[in-house]
């Protein structure tokens, strides 16, 4: 197989990882902290505008925030827009003279780690309406849109690790030939061009919840060009012309170094200022490493690293840690494919290279590894009760048995270079010895003995050699392909468990951080405790004789832990407002064991209500409403009801 079917091969094993893991669409990275109105409140007079405050920085379309009335028409009186130069706060202007009714509010925006979010709420005007807008609960990512975009994704991570491992591992390990990397470059290239163009044209349907059928809608196209994630992608095609350019001027640098290092095995010709030669300039290894950089950096201006705390710093960390990664396991597949495919021997020098190369990369790993984790957790409760947590340790493990199959590596590496370091003693011990029998050292009787030693040599080299050096030449030979053979299984091992930390990586880029998650929760919380709330609910009913049905309509305020006020009233057949003997309401939490509580209700006077009831707890709560219409006939309904905190 060649080096691009084997590239091509490596990113269709990540994708089919991919599907078959089940990773789905990334969770939200954003939360609402505070809505104005808010949400289920009822207000004595019609607001100017709809007001929304997120945790964090959100993108905004002209209709992110739809206003719709309990007719389904829409009541937006403007383009949405953000609010007093706030990133984290967006508004709507609204039309005049809004009727009384409970109106829905359905937004969606974009966070500021690139990946959208979508809800809706509702508030009224007067008094709660009997009909509301119907608001689809599509997700907020397409199916299909974010199966593509996924995937694309993937291959985006597969191909940079190739393209820079490789051409890393070319530049400072310089095998005795590039040439079967030279396919392994390019097709990295190849694949990160294309897995970039796709995700301009994805972006757009993946941001709006379109299917990709839109993938060529010229507004789409527009709004991912003018995006923070869409500059990066502009950047990132960029960068790989420039790459494309440095790949082909370096290509003359590679091949003078293969045939130099190629033609030099057979004599000491490799010593001194020629092995200089062969090395890449200064200038080309700072050219690479500027793209390289500039390369990672396009990940982290659109990714985790660009919201949260710390941003300079964690942009910093996110480009060294993408840089470890891709030297690591891309110079890994490249060292794989040498040991495999070159018809040069693949010498212990250029394998020790690797060797202290992929330490570094290791020690890099390792230290913005744990300043990831603690910004994306921000505490210890989060390793465990956050997907993000619990993914996080599931790359920790992979990356203990990467680092126990590198371990194998370098004990073999190790060995193999202590067996070729003596093999070149002998060729220079030889070549001074013919320097001294050709030069003469001496005449006369020394001479003569010099002369018989001399002449002795050559007599063991055509007659005792041959039956002590074939042994000796067998077992030099069989030790060091014994451990190359080592070497290749442990460096397959480190390549197989090295494709699943990227993918759990890749995961773990679209999983919501965990410090985020605990906030969210905990934002959500302090805007439910922060403002009184109302929960509506209108039951039908139906005790089964003649003039027996009708609705209930429960009103229970704040709605959250504590006491709260219950009216609960009975709307006739006709539409107007009836009365009955009895109506009974309780409340059971049952995976707390809690419960019925019995509200306890009176007659009013044309309603039945209580002002003590009293929910301990938050979470939801089964509400049975009992309705008697006579002295023998009442019927029972349930509905479930959530109470915040």
């Amino acid at each position: 197989m060649s080096a691009p079917r084997r590239a091509v091969a490596l990113v269709a094993l990540l994708g089919t990882l991919f599907l078959l893991g089940g990773a789905g669409s990334v969770s939200a990275h954003s939360a609402v902290r505070e809505t104005s109105p808010g949400e289920g409140t009822v207000l004595k007079s019609a607001p100017k505008q709809v007001t929304m405050t997120f945790t964090e920085a959100v993108g905004i379309t002209d209709d992110s925030l739809r206003v719709l009335s309990p007719e389904n028409r829409r009541v937006n009186a403007g383009d949405t827009e953000h609010a007093s130069g706030r990133s984290d706060m967006v508004r709507v202007p609204l039309d005049d003279g809004l009727a009384d009714g409970t109106y829905t509010v359905a937004w969606r925006v974009v966070s500021a780690d690139s990946h959208p979010i979508s809800g809706a709420f509702t508030f009224s005007i007067g008094k709660p309406s009997e009909t509301t807008a119907s608001v689809s609960a599509e997700p907020a990512v397409n199916p299909a849109s974010g199966a593509l975009y996924d995937i694309a994704r993937y291959a985006a991570y597969a191909a940079v690790a190739l393209l820079i491992g490789a051409a890393t591992f070319v530049l400072v390990c310089r095998p005795p030939s590039a040439e079967p990397l030279r396919g392994l470059v390019r097709a990295g290239w190849w694949v990160l061009v294309a897995s970039t163009a796709a995700l301009l044209l994805i972006r757009g349907p993946y941001e709006r919840g379109t299917g990709p059928s839109t993938l060529l809608d010229p507004e789409l196209i527009e709004n991912t060009l003018t995006s923070r994630p869409g500059w990066a992608l502009l950047a990132r095609l960029a960068l790989l012309a420039g790459a494309a350019v440095f790949l082909v001027r370096i290509v003359p640098v590679v091949r003078g170094a293969s045939e130099t290092e190629g033609s030099g095995t057979e004599g000491p010709e490799l010593e001194g200022p020629e092995e200089e030669e062969v090395r890449p300039k200064p200038v080309v290894l700072a050219v690479g490493g500027l793209l390289a950089v500039g390369l990672a950096g396009t990940w982290a201006a659109a990714e985790h690293a660009s919201a949260g705390i710390q941003v300079p710093l964690a942009m910093t960390s996110s480009v060294l840690h993408l840089l470890a990664m891709a030297v690591w396991l891309g110079g890994l597949a490249a060292l794989f494919t040498t040991l495999h495919r070159s018809e040069a021997l693949l010498s212990a020098v250029s394998v020790a290279r690797f060797s202290r190369l992929a330490f570094a990369s290791v020690v890099v790993l390792v230290l913005t590894g744990v300043y990831q984790s603690w910004r994306g957790l921000g505490s210890w409760d989060a390793l465990f009760d956050t997907s993000y947590g619990q993914i996080l340790v599931a790359k920790v493990c992979a990356v203990v048995l990467l680092l126990a199959a590198a371990g194998f590596s370098r004990r073999w590496t190790g060995r193999l270079t202590d067996a070729e370091e003596p093999l070149r003693v002998p060729v220079l011990e030889t070549v001074g010895a013919h320097a001294g029998a050709g030069g003469g050292v001496d005449s006369g009787p020394a001479g003569g003995n010099s002369g018989r030693d001399a002449g002795e040599s050559p007599s063991a080299a055509a007659g005792d050699g041959p039956e002590e050096d074939p042994e000796n030449e067998s077992e030099a030979a069989s030790a060091p392909g014994a451990r190359r053979s080592a070497l290749r299984r442990s460096v397959l091992a480190e390549v197989v468990v090295g494709v699943v930390v990227l993918v759990v990586t890749t995961v773990l880029t679209g999983t919501q951080p965990g410090r985020a998650e605990i906030e969210t929760a905990a934002a959500e919380e302090t805007a439910a405790a922060g403002q009184r709330t109302a929960s509506t609910t209108l039951i039908p009913f139906d005790v089964g004789t003649p003039g027996g049905q009708g609705k209930v309509q429960i009103v229970l305020e704040p709605g959250r832990v504590g006491e709260n006020t219950v009216e609960a009233v009975i709307i006739g057949p006709d539409g107007g407002i009836a009365t009955v003997p009895e109506i009974r309401l309780s409340f059971t939490l049952a995976s707390q064991k809690i419960g019925p509580i019995d509200a306890g209700l009176t007659n009013k006077g044309g309603y039945w209500g209580t002002s003590s009831l009293n929910l301990p707890i938050p979470g939801t709560w089964t509400m049975k409403v009992t309705i008697r219409t006579s002295d023998i006939d009442q019927v029972s309904e349930t509905r479930r009801v959530k109470i915040l905190r």
